[in-house]
């Protein structure tokens, strides 16, 4: 590629390496332009040059020449180097793009300025070979740092981004949207897998606190004999086993959001000094006197029935109040069916990004059967199950991917086997009351005759089973399959005496 120059001859750069970073020389001197292009090539460097700043920035608005990194004369014949890296970092495509400045007769007011700007580096001519190479490295090297980690940062807020249309959704995003801007403390309430961890990171990101820490604590997975050292950290020597002074989880939320979690596991004596430290923002490290102020916003969840919990008197009164200041409920996936589809989707996107391959498309009829499902699990199981897809499928998602329903007997029915007071059943309950005697499970005896309903029933029954069969005795498939509801293929199951492993 050429850049042409201000005489109108073209300037020369180097092709470089495939996938080799590409370095544009920003110079007026032929001399100067030269030399880099020289060190840099050598050095395996893709080199673009310019002898002016115009030539330079329309150059770096041009789609078809990406730049990784510019290095600008302060002096140039258009405008100075300053000024065009101003004009740089205005402009939305090109803001983040490293710029090493250089000058032959610097001062300090251009080298301050130069990084006030945004410069990565400012040097002064002449220029040592080692310098320029090392300074290259650099830049690149830590530009190179800052995009991985924003690309963490984006990867890691789409995890815990809410998707939903439901009209249950709806209110949520209502609620979230009020409460986050205030200081209130938020009583999360919801099954678990319904996502109660990431309507508190929502209410933390879209508050006054976002660029302060967001600290979760589960509470149901911390010893009672350890928690308030987890909460409020402790002193060397207070206890045997305290070997260093520890922050606590409180010390380690100031300023930001601590999220306690499975709230209604917590100790009583635990949930005294918690409430203590709500009340006056005040906490002491187990084994100290020194008594220190917090600033800590408490977002509080739980699957129990916090109410309830106060009558048996396992959970404090005033505590409940202090935390239910305003209430969210978190809502089951069965409150909320309609997102299935979407979650799916958005599920088996995430599952390539974060492994980098391809997403892979789904059948429609997959998407049918896990609407069809309960899903007891919530949202969490919904994201496992199309996860495990994901890695057993093809190119793409079929029905048989679907994984049999752990919440299912063999045959789809909730498995009763260990329900106190029954006997272990056949894999199949008895026919109801109302079924009809006669239906055949196989062809009549030579010299006999089935009725038109017998034959009708007799290849029903035989489709449903030579079905099964061919789903490894999956309901869910067969339902699919057929094209009836789950439920519908339950009653037939029970009317014709199916039994798994027969035909």
């Amino acid at each position: 590629m050429s850049v042409v120059g201000s005489s109108g001859q073209p300037l020369t750069a180097d092709s470089g390496a495939p996938g080799a970073k590409t370095v544009l020389v920003v110079d007026d001197e032929k001399n100067i332009r030269r030399a880099l292009e020289l060190v840099l090539a050598g050095e395996g460097y893709r080199v673009l040059l310019a002898e002016t700043a115009g030539q330079a920035l329309r150059l770096l608005a041009s789609p078809e020449s990406p730049v990784d990194l510019a290095i600008f004369d302060v002096k140039l014949p258009d405008m100075s180097g300053l000024e065009a890296l101003e004009r740089i970092r205005r402009d939305e495509a090109t803001k983040d793009l490293p710029v090493v400045v250089i000058s032959g007769h610097a001062t300090v007011n251009d080298a301050v300025q130069a990084i006030k700007l945004g410069a990565s580096d400012f040097f002064e001519k002449p220029l040592a070979r080692e310098r320029v190479l090392v300074s290259v490295k650099n830049v690149l090297d830590a530009w190179q740092t800052r995009r991985a980690l924003a690309e963490v940062t984006r990867l890691q807020s789409q995890r815990y981004e809410m998707i939903g249309q439901a009209p249950a959704m709806g209110r949520l995003f209502h609620d979230i949207e009020k409460v986050a801007p205030t200081k209130a403390s938020v009583l999360i309430t919801g099954e678990s897998g319904t996502g109660k961890e990431l309507i508190s990171r929502a209410i933390h990101r879209l508050s006054p606190r976002t660029d302060g820490p967001f600290v979760k604590v589960n509470c149901a997975a911390i010893p009672r004999e350890l928690i308030e050292s987890e909460l409020f950290g402790h002193e060397r020597g207070a206890f045997t086993g305290a070997q260093a002074r520890k922050r606590g989880f409180f010390e380690q939320a100031h300023g930001g959001t601590l999220f306690l979690d499975e709230i209604g596991d917590m100790d009583l004596v635990a949930q005294a000094k918690v409430l203590r430290a709500l009340q006056s923002g005040e906490i002491s490290r187990v084994g100290s006197e020194h008594v220190m102020h917090v600033d800590v916003r408490v977002l509080a969840a739980t699957n129990k029935d916090l109410s309830k919990a106060v009558e048996r008197q396992t959970f404090r009164e005033d505590l409940f109040f202090r935390l239910n200041v305003f209430p969210i409920r978190s809502p089951a996936l069965r409150e909320r069916v309609e997102d299935i589809p979407l979650l799916a989707e958005a599920f088996m996107d995430a599952f390539a990004r974060e492994n980098g391959t391809k997403k892979k498309p789904m059948d429609p009829e997959v998407i049918k059967a896990l609407t069809a499902r309960k899903w007891p699990g919530n949202v969490r199981e919904l994201k496992n199950v199309v996860e495990r897809m994901a890695i057993l499928s093809g190119d793409r998602v079929t029905i048989a991917d679907l994984p049999e329903d752990p919440h299912e007997s063999p045959f789809g029915e909730e498995d009763e086997r260990d329900a106190p007071g029954t006997e272990s059943p056949s894999i199949l309950p008895s026919p109801p009351d109302d079924h009809e005697e006669g239906t055949l499970s196989s062809p009549p005896a030579p010299g006999t005759y089935m009725t038109l309903r017998e034959f009708r029933e007799f290849s029903e029954r035989k489709y449903i089973v030579d079905t099964l069969k061919l789903t490894g005795w999956n309901i869910s498939r067969t339902a699919v399959i057929l094209g009836v509801e789950r439920t519908n293929l339950h009653k037939k199951i029970r009317a014709f005496s199916i039994k798994r492993g027969e035909g």
